[in-house]
């Protein structure tokens, strides 16, 4: 059985925050009352607490520098954009940037099955594609690492 602060908590957490940032871009709420509102109202069975709240917390906090880093890697304007993948996204910039224990290929990896969970058909190919990007700009030495030494 995982435990909360597993892999499989994590990826439960960023399942969470996908659906925090969603409602955080369409209602414009405070992502503490977002977060709240998760813990009170939903069962959250082996999330990792501490990374959902970082997530829905954090990602808010720095979404200029986000946006920063991902609109150099975007073909259309932010706001042509899906919010469920506007989600995925920031959520692939921020551990791109801010956790570097996770390899690039597992962001990459997360968001794409992120996005075939929530998003729109075919739009895990585009998130794929401007993370590819960001990830090569920001972990330049381990985006070219050999096969296998990443």
């Amino acid at each position: 059985m995982a435990d909360a602060g597993s892999n499989s908590g994590r990826v439960r957490a960023r399942r969470c925050a996908v659906q925090a940032l969603y409602q955080w871009q369409l209602t414009g709420q405070d992502p503490n009352d977002i977060y709240r509102e998760f813990v009170a109202d939903r069962e959250l069975v082996k999330v990792d607490m501490g990374y959902f709240a970082t997530l829905t917390r954090e990602i808010p906090a720095r979404v200029t520098e986000l946006l920063a880093e991902l609109d150099p890697a975007l073909d259309r304007e932010w706001t042509k954009i899906g919010p469920v993948e506007r989600s995925v996204l920031l959520i692939g910039a921020y551990e791109l940037r801010y956790s570097p224990h996770i390899p690039w290929r597992v962001v990459l990896n997360e968001a794409i099955e992120l996005n075939k969970m929530f998003g729109a058909d075919e739009a895990h190919r585009y998130v794929n594609g401007v993370l590819d990007k960001v990830a090569r700009r920001l972990r330049p030495h381990e985006t070219r690492a050999p096969e296998g030494q990443s």
